[in-house]
């Protein structure tokens, strides 16, 4: 159950708390005064989206908080959302959680029924969950689900695989052209920039080997430079031995003869790496081949290495398709087995479930005035589950559930969609509600459930929330004193504008208060204090 509940800054909400108790607390107060808004905080709380547009003016961020108690044990959840982003944060207990969290404990926390809970039970589709969800025993659904999802997911596999086959096959012939076309000159990544540095390379050694003739020629053209040394080094030596400071001239001249000598042999060996012509014509016609393989795909060479490479894994990959749509075709007749026998027994299932179902709803809603000879039935027709893709076979069905009812002596069964008025859907989904709900459970909250039920059946809605909330903690938003009264606790809701702010504050109400919001109810007046008091005296 719900403790207390305390929200900030939410639309016309400033600062407000509440303390719930067990039992009914009703809570009541003019149209449009913000009951709905409070019911709608609790939502947002436990998972529902609110558009950040709702936090008031003004302020940062609007924060919905509340204690709950599940199995003796406090639960305190808190949520905020910000004005700006719109992104929320949720705290369950001081730990940072998501939706996700909050989804799996929502079922522990509430149960909702409203008018818009009625329009969904209208729809076939919510009739045939709402039969599941009293299955005695979940897990032929479970298997049911688990199957169905799995052959979807294999289906996609398998019209994805097919798609991408047919498109591929068209282009065989042009990717094979193009495979052949690249496999001609084979191109590596990063080849083309090796073979330029090459070029580069081979160009400087040429100059160099080029360099090192003309210097080996300079030495050995007439007059030799070696002769001419050996000449200059006789005469200093000559003059040397008259004018001594030459004599060190004369060694300087005989060391670089020694000098040129050896460079000169050096130069006739010639190294290797600067005399090599090398493959300067192979890198030359290795990169016109590139240049020519880039000039016909228009692409770079990195681009059309990696063509190569995606062109390779389509052609392997049409060639294994055949395989490959194999392997899955005897996987979706295999799955496909699993679920037919899958929904043979949900079918028995669901019957099953759906004549108990059927037989308690019928006790529940005599029990709100409808007649003794109410009947409810489900009646089964064929929905489409699987259809194959890959293998033949016929498509699978299962049996999908549609409430039909008979509220009146006389007539057939027709859906209840076609002839429930908005009184009796009312009745109709707190008979659902109250089959949901478990001692000690989650909290059941009813909003304007009693839309369109007046008169005795009033009084027969009203006695069975009173003594179902014996059992379970009920949040009622009601505009009827004849449920108001039963209130164990009773809120008045109402909008107030203050220094020209309008906000909408909540009371808990005690003793004349109480009859004062019941009169008011009742239409004012002396006849609605009159009903206030005939209300109050039939519950003390």
């Amino acid at each position: 159950m719900i403790e207390v509940l305390r929200i900030k800054n939410l639309a016309l909400i400033d600062d407000l708390e509440l303390e719930f108790g067990p039992g009914l607390n009703v809570l009541s107060g003019e149209t449009g005064a913000g009951k709905s808004f409070i019911i709608s905080a609790v939502n947002f709380l436990t998972g529902e989206k609110m558009h950040p547009d709702l936090v008031r003016a003004g302020c940062d961020k609007a924060v919905v908080e509340a204690l709950f108690v599940i199995d003796g044990e406090d639960l305190v959840l808190r949520r905020e959302l910000a004005a700006d982003t719109g992104r929320s944060r949720i705290y369950v207990g001081d730990v940072l959680a998501s939706r996700e969290t909050l989804a799996g404990l929502r079922p522990k926390l509430l149960l909702h029924a409203s008018q818009h809970g009625q329009q969904r039970l209208l729809q076939p589709g919510f009739q045939a969950a709402l039969l599941d969800g009293f299955l005695p025993d979940p897990a032929p659904l479970a298997a049911r689900n688990r199957l169905a999802r799995e052959l979807h997911d294999l289906g996609a596999r398998i019209r994805d695989l097919d798609a991408k086959a047919a498109a591929l096959e068209e282009k065989r012939q042009f990717l094979e052209f193009q495979h052949a076309e690249i496999e001609k000159v084979s191109p590596l990544p990063g080849e083309e920039d090796e073979l330029v540095a090459r070029r580069a390379a081979l160009a400087e050694s040429r100059k160099a080997a080029e360099a090192l003739s003309r210097a080996q020629d300079a030495i050995e053209r007439e007059p030799k430079v070696l002769d001419v040394l050996a000449d200059l080094h006789r005469e200093l030596l000559h003059a040397g031995a008259i004018f001594p400071e030459f004599a060190d001239d004369a060694e300087a001249v005989a060391s670089f003869r020694h000098q040129v000598k050896d460079m000169a042999a050096r130069l006739r060996k010639k190294p290797a790496a600067a005399t090599s012509a090398g493959d300067a014509e192979a890198v030359e016609k290795r990169l016109f081949e590139l240049a020519t393989l880039r000039r016909k795909l228009k692409k770079t060479l990195a681009e059309i290495v990696d063509m190569d490479a995606a062109i390779k894994a389509n052609l392997d990959f049409l060639d294994a398709c055949a395989l490959d749509r194999k392997q899955l075709a005897r996987q979706e007749t295999a799955l496909a087995a699993e679920l037919a026998d899958a929904l043979l027994s949900l079918g028995a299932a669901r019957r099953q479930a759906a004549d108990a179902l059927a037989a308690s709803l019928e006790d529940i809603l005599r029990g709100l005035g409808f007649s003794k000879d109410v009947r409810v039935l489900f009646d089964f027709s064929p929905a489409e589950v699987y259809a194959p893709v890959a293998a033949p076979g016929e498509a699978l069905f299962e049996e999908r559930a549609r409430i039909l009812w008979r509220p009146n002596p006389g007539q057939p069964p027709q859906p209840l969609d076609k002839i429930a008025s908005g009184g009796e859907l009312s009745r109709f989904l707190l008979a659902l509600m109250s089959l949901s709900a478990e001692p000690g459970g989650p909290t059941l909250i009813f909003d304007e459930i009693d839309a369109g039920i007046g008169g005795l059946t009033l009084g027969s809605v009203g006695a069975y929330v009173k003594k179902l909330s014996a059992t379970s903690q009920i949040l009622l938003i009601t505009h009827w004193p004849q449920l108001a009264s039963l209130a164990d606790r009773h809120f008045q809701v109402q909008k107030t504008v203050e220094d020209g702010q309008t906000s909408t504050r909540c009371r808990r109400l005690d003793g004349d208060a109480v009859a004062a919001e019941l009169a008011r109810m009742a239409g004012g007046g002396e006849a609605g204090a009159e009903m206030a008091r005939r209300l109050l005296a039939a519950e003390s």
